[in-house]
């Protein structure tokens, strides 16, 4: 796939964030090279009349300046020192970063100014900065998540056609926790009839224990205009027989399933965690994973 990335500088960096669990967030670039078909990002692009359909992620935007822009921000004394989320809006570790290193300056920028952030992301490159993110660590709160809402083969190739593969995604939490940083999984977003299987869930949950994740949540898929459509045409092609469930689940333009459709698979996730006992255990030695190649790079 072609991507054209345009060198843009910025006037601000953090953003401020309505309508969700988190109040700022910073993008060091717009778009996003890995695609997901089921991105809600692509939401937010059709509101502003922006491509959200396959011409999507062809194009990124890439903030030459964001680490400085936000270095000046942080040393506002109008600033109070609020936690931000690194990659609301595009995955901060998308191919570009080992290009630009543009996320790798901002938090520089945040540990220069103890500011506390949490990381969002599917890219492994995160590893790169383990001694920023030791850094930071020592001077405020840091939180990495991991999307990992799948480890079926099937599914992870037909919905996010260009990320790592999970299993990357785990090596780099096991790396991550091991040099002492709080890192988790996000099992986000879990899509009805593919990847809710009670066994599905199971794996990812003793993956996560494994890999020394500290913690576990889950979040099911919610499909506002823009995502809608291009998830569905998705659907179509590559799983045509679910197609009837999804038109029943999300009737009548219905973007958030109903909390009787969600519940149970949080709540089994929730369950798993406690038993297979996926908490924060930095500082205890982490057993050798049980299959090995399972963890090698891949794909």
């Amino acid at each position: 796939m072609q991507v054209e990335y345009r060198e843009e500088p910025c006037r601000s960096a953090l953003n401020r964030v309505r309508g969700m669990m988190f109040e700022w967030s910073l993008n060091p670039y717009m778009g996003c090279a890995h695609r997901c078909i089921f991105c809600y990002v692509r939401a937010f692009e059709r509101r502003a009349d922006r491509p959200s359909d396959d011409r999507y992620g062809r194009s990124i935007r890439v903030k030459v300046n964001v680490a400085e822009v936000l270095a000046r921000e942080l040393a506002r004394p109008s600033w109070e020192g609020a936690s931000v989320v690194v990659g609301a809006a595009t995955d901060p570790y998308q191919p570009a970063e080992g290009r630009y290193r543009l996320t790798r300056g901002c938090l520089e920028a945040f540990a220069a100014a103890a500011n506390p952030f949490s990381i969002i992301t599917r890219g492994p490159m995160v590893v790169r900065d383990v001694d920023v993110l030791q850094e930071a660590s020592r001077r405020a709160a840091v939180t990495i998540t991991f999307s990992i809402p799948t480890l079926d083969e099937d599914v992870w190739r037909k919905t996010e056609p260009s990320t790592a593969h999970p299993r990357q995604r785990l090596r780099a939490i096991r790396e991550l926790v091991a040099a002492g940083i709080d890192a988790r999984v996000g099992m986000a977003p879990i899509l009805p009839g593919l990847s809710d299987r009670p066994e599905q869930l199971a794996e990812v949950v003793r993956a996560a224990r494994a890999a020394g994740a500290t913690g576990i949540w889950a979040n099911l898929l919610n499909l506002r205009p823009g995502t809608r459509e291009h998830f569905l045409e998705n659907l179509a092609r590559d799983w045509p027989e679910e197609l009837p469930r999804y038109e029943r689940l999300y009737a009548n333009g219905r973007a958030y399933l109903p909390k009787a459709e969600t519940e149970p698979v949080r709540s089994e996730v929730a369950r798993l965690a406690r038993e297979h006992g996926v908490r924060d255990r930095r500082g205890v030695r982490l057993e050798p994973p049980a299959q090995p190649e399972q963890l090698a790079l891949a794909v």
